[in-house]
């Protein structure tokens, strides 16, 4: 600890980003990445932004994107805000929208930035236990006295790392039964076989969805994020992010996050090659004898009953397969494993049928 932090600085847990060694031959399956490239169109859109308008800032109110984006969920501009990838749209999220004269309520098993953000942002938070099936219970995100008033939800559908989906009607449930805090849908995953709470935007103005590129549209390194939600939301992340960095998309990342929300076919083609795979995975880790929770994600959480998670991925490890564990109350013993190729998938089973019989 350095006598040059603040005390904020002394105080943080900072967010532990899945691992991204350089090993040769590595079955990379631990931090969701797209299994296969991205739209031919977006290298093309990348390409001929390549040249010398490098040399001029980008679009600060990235105009163009946000018109795509709009029109693809039949909203306008202005209810569409861009960042660089979905982590610093929650970002600006927690700082801008998440009360803090109350707790900010989230499940006790999800997405781990999010009391990240709230040590940042000296933000109170509630940590909502799931239940025994890894669901969210509405009834726990409902105003009521024994647990006071929230100064904002936040959730992803579907889950993380559980890969459990919530549907459609339990979500407006919630927006519904608070209409004075600000409800955020995190939808990183929902192409993979949720429903998203986009349509219900315009009859909610305290709803935020927020979605990311790096998923479903294959630009994980490109770090495209955005969010969805009433005008008067998205001024408020206008305010905070102008105060922070009025350029978070270059050149290149505008062109080709506008390429990638445009090829549909593509995007439909490849989530749907993914979610085959996934089937195909649950099938063969049935078999081999572990509990998989229902996922719509693009990756699945599951347990061995004779194994533990930390000694199953440290065999697999061993084995150049990479997937990620929670050494964390409830879900200890899972292992979240990435859907990459169907070549990787083979790899990873027969790796794991050495492992299970010795």
């Amino acid at each position: 600890m350095s006598r040059y932090w603040n005390k904020i600085v002394a105080t943080l847990d900072p967010y532990t980003p899945g691992e991204q060694p350089r090993i040769q031959d590595l079955v990379k399956l631990n931090t969701n990445e797209h299994p296969y490239g991205p739209s031919p169109k977006v290298l093309a859109a990348i390409a001929a932004h390549t040249n010398d308008s490098l040399r001029l800032y980008p679009d600060p109110t990235a105009a163009v994107l946000r018109q795509a984006i709009a029109k693809r969920f039949t909203l306008k501009p202005e209810q569409v805000f861009v960042g660089n990838g979905s982590d610093e749209v929650l970002a600006h999220v927690f700082h801008a929208l998440l009360k803090q004269e109350a707790p900010v309520w989230f499940p006790d098993i999800t997405y781990s930035f999010y009391p990240v953000y709230c040590g940042l942002y000296q933000i109170a938070h509630r940590a909502i236990p799931l239940d025994a099936q890894f669901k969210i219970r509405v009834e726990d995100y409902l105003p009521n006295g024994a647990q006071g008033t929230a100064g904002g939800i936040i959730f992803p559908n579907p889950n993380a790392p559980t890969g459990c989906a919530h549907v459609l009607s339990d979500v407006e449930r919630i927006v519904a039964a608070n209409p004075d805090i600000v409800v955020v849908v995190d939808e990183a995953y929902v192409d993979f076989g949720a429903q998203t709470a986009a349509s219900l935007i315009d009859q909610y103005p305290n709803l935020l969805v927020v979605h990311t590129l790096s998923k479903s549209r294959s630009l994980a390194g490109l770090r495209v994020g955005y969010a969805l939600g009433h005008p008067d939301l998205i001024q408020g992340l206008d305010r905070v992010k102008n105060s922070f960095n009025s350029y978070p998309l270059d050149n290149l990342a505008l062109a080709g996050a506008t390429a990638a929300i445009e090829d549909e076919e593509y995007f439909e083609q490849s989530r749907q090659a993914v979610i085959r795979s996934r089937q195909a995975l649950v099938q063969r880790l049935t078999a081999l004898g572990f509990e998989v929770l229902p996922s719509a994600a693009n990756f699945v959480f599951a347990r061995h009953p004779a194994h533990t998670g930390e000694s199953l991925a440290t065999n697999l490890r061993a084995r150049n397969i990479l997937v990620r564990h929670f050494n964390k109350p409830r879900i200890a013993d899972f292992l979240r494993i990435t859907i990459g190729t169907d070549l990787q998938s083979e790899k990873l089973l027969n790796a794991l049928g050495e492992i299970l019989k010795k």
